[in-house]
């Protein structure tokens, strides 16, 4: 029996890889596309600030094909559907039914994924729903996924968060009202290695910035961001170590 073909939505960060790990181990679906949304201006992951280069090399590691979606540097809701409208359309056109995401508490949120795919008569996949984030994060380290953090919310947690490594002593560090996967925004990720890539990423460190963004009126989102720069150590070979 033929499977169904699927879209992993791909942040570059660790729940989405997560996610799709369980869904490449089920063997329920074909994954033909990895989705991502880019920021046209500066040529980086939409909110995570991760260079395009680095995007590529993941689904090179990965060996899926990569379909970018490109927003503008400020992008409106009205814009961003109408971006992935056309996404949509370019992966039914290829037979793409279901759609994977790596989200786990946010009802909101799914709300919002299923009611935009139900306009396509797609279907959702949410591998990690409802799973204790405590016990995906000790997932996580103890299968040897390599993460680093490449954007913290600065409203609710220091710089000294981002580059860091995501592995044990991350976790005991972070303050109890942080959720240990970040499921809020608290932090996001870059997996530079991973069981189901076929190499590690060689990736160094770079600058890390803080960026103020002028408020969009939802006093929900925070707009106070540190970024680490991640950059290319292919040249060289090196790739991070458990002390860097």
């Amino acid at each position: 029996m033929q499977k169904p073909k699927a879209v992993m939505n791909w942040s570059g960060g660790k729940d989405s890889a997560l996610a799709l790990q369980r869904v490449l181990e089920s063997g329920e679906y074909e994954v033909k596309f990895l989705l991502t949304t880019v920021n046209e201006k500066w040529q980086r992951i939409s909110m995570h600030g991760v260079r395009r280069e680095l995007l590529r090399k993941q689904a090179e590691a990965l060996g899926i094909e990569l379909l970018e979606v490109f927003l503008p540097e400020v992008s409106s809701m009205s814009v961003y559907d109408e971006k992935m409208d056309e996404a949509m359309d370019f992966l039914l056109g290829r037979g793409i039914t279901h759609s994977i995401f790596g989200d786990i508490f946010l009802e909101d949120l799914r709300e919002y994924r299923e009611s935009q795919l139900a306009r396509k008569s797609m279907k959702g996949v949410f591998p990690l729903w409802k799973m204790s984030t405590s016990e995906l994060i000790e997932e996580l380290v103890f299968r040897g996924f390599r993460a680093i953090t490449v954007c913290v919310d600065a409203s609710k947690l220091g710089a000294e968060f981002c580059g860091r490594e995501v592995d044990e002593a991350f976790v005991r560090d972070l303050p109890p009202n942080i959720d240990p996967c970040g499921e809020n925004g608290e932090f996001h990720t870059f997996v530079y290695d991973a069981p189901c890539f076929k190499n590690p990423i060689p990736v160094r460190k770079g600058q890390v910035v803080y960026r103020e963004y002028k408020s969009n009126g939802d006093s929900a989102w925070s707009n106070r961001f540190f970024y680490c720069d991640l950059l290319s150590a292919e040249d060289s070979g090196q790739v991070l170590s458990d002390s860097q």
